[in-house]
C-alpha cells in the first residue's frame, strides 16, 4: 500500500497543505493516523477522486475494467483462470473492493462482511440493502467458506478461541482495514468485550490469507484469520470460527456479458466441485444463486 505524507498528498491533489489539514478536520478526505502522523493511502485518494467526478447529464460511466476486486480467495482465483473468463483479480479487501466497484473501477466485487453484534447476521445482504448507489446491482453466491484461526503445525500455543489469543499474548497477523477477515477479528473481539489494543499485533499487514501463512512460517506471527483452504495448502493447523457467505456483486448489465457468463457457467461445473473438495473448507450448494437484487 502506497502512503502519502500530508505534503505529498497536497502535491498529488494540487492543493495547499493547509487545505489538506482543513479537509482532515472536516472528515472529507480519506486518511489514517499512525503514531500521531497523518497518512493518506493513494488507492483511497484515487477512489475518492473517481467517486466524486461530476458528469454532464446523459454521459455514461466508462466501461469497467475486467477485474474482480475485493476479497482474495484461492478457489475464485483458480475459477477465473480455468473458466476462460479473461477476468483478473485485485485483492484489496471486501470493503475497498465494494468501493471500487461502485466507483465503476471494476466489473465485480468479491466480498465477505461480518457484523459486530450478530455472528449469524447476513452482513453481505445487509450491506447491499443499505446502499443507495448501486440500484442496478445483483449479488451472486460463489460459495460458503470456512474461516478460522491459522496456526503453526501442532498449534504450539494451544489456541482455540479469541480469548486464548488474548490470554496467551499470541502475536496475530493483521489484515487491511475493511478486509472481511479483519472485520471478523473485530467482531470476535467485540463479542469477547475486548478491544484491538488487547491483542499483540504484528506488521506489516497481510493482504491475503497466504500472506498470513507466510508470516507464521517466517516466525513473525503466531496466528491469523484465514480460510481452511489456506491452512490446508500451507500444511498448518486450523481452528474453525464460522462458515461465511462469499459473494460476487456485479451490475445487472454486466451479468450478461461474456466474461461474467463464462465464470458463472463454470461455477456449476464438476471441475470446480472437484477443486473445492480438494482444497477443503468450501460449500458450493448455493453457488450461482441470486442472493440480492437492487
Amino acid at each position: 500500500m502506497q502512503l502519502f505524507t500530508t505534503a505529498e498528498a497536497a502535491a498529488y491533489l494540487r492543493l495547499k497543505e493547509r487545505k489538506i489539514y482543513e479537509m482532515v478536520a472536516e472528515g472529507t478526505v480519506p486518511c489514517t493516523k499512525v503514531t500521531g502522523r497523518w497518512l493518506f493511502p493513494k488507492a483511497e485518494l484515487d477512489h475518492w477522486l473517481a467517486s466524486s467526478v461530476s458528469r454532464p447529464a446523459g454521459l455514461t460511466r466508462p466501461e469497467p475494467t475486467p477485474i474482480v476486486g475485493g476479497s482474495h480467495d484461492q478457489l475464485l482465483e483458480w475459477a477465473l483462470r480455468e473458466s476462460g473468463s479473461g477476468l483478473a483479480t485485485l485483492a484489496v479487501g471486501s470493503e475497498a473492493g465494494l468501493h471500487r466497484f461502485t466507483a465503476g473501477e471494476t466489473i465485480a466485487a468479491a466480498m465477505h462482511l461480518h457484523a459486530l453484534e450478530d455472528p449469524n447476521a447476513d452482513a453481505n445482504v445487509a450491506a447491499m440493502a443499505n446502499r443507495s448507489d448501486v440500484q442496478d446491482a445483483v449479488m451472486i453466491a460463489f460459495c460458503r467458506r470456512e474461516q478460522g484461526f491459522l496456526l503453526a503445525p501442532g498449534n504450539p500455543l494451544k489456541i482455540g478461541s479469541i480469548e486464548d489469543v488474548i490470554a496467551k499474548r499470541a502475536r496475530i497477523a493483521m489484515r487491511p482495514n475493511g478486509a472481511g477477515a479483519q472485520l471478523l477479528l473485530l467482531a470476535l473481539l467485540h463479542r469477547a468485550k475486548a478491544s484491538l489494543e488487547k491483542v499483540v499485533t504484528v506488521s506489516p499487514v497481510c493482504p491475503t490469507g497466504p500472506d498470513i501463512a507466510q508470516a507464521i512460517r517466517a516466525g513473525r506471527a503466531d496466528a491469523g484469520i484465514a480460510t481452511r483452504s489456506v491452512a490446508n495448502s500451507a500444511g498448518f493447523d486450523f481452528v474453525s470460527i464460522v462458515w461465511e457467505p462469499f459473494d460476487l456483486v456485479m451490475r445487472q448489465r454486466d451479468y450478461f456479458r461474456p466474461p461474467l457468463q463464462a465464470l458463472l457457467k463454470f461455477v456449476h461445473s464438476d471441475e470446480l466441485a472437484t477443486r473445492a473438495q480438494e482444497m477443503g473448507g468450501y460449500d458450493l450448494r448455493d453457488a450461482g444463486s441470486v442472493r440480492f437484487v437492487n
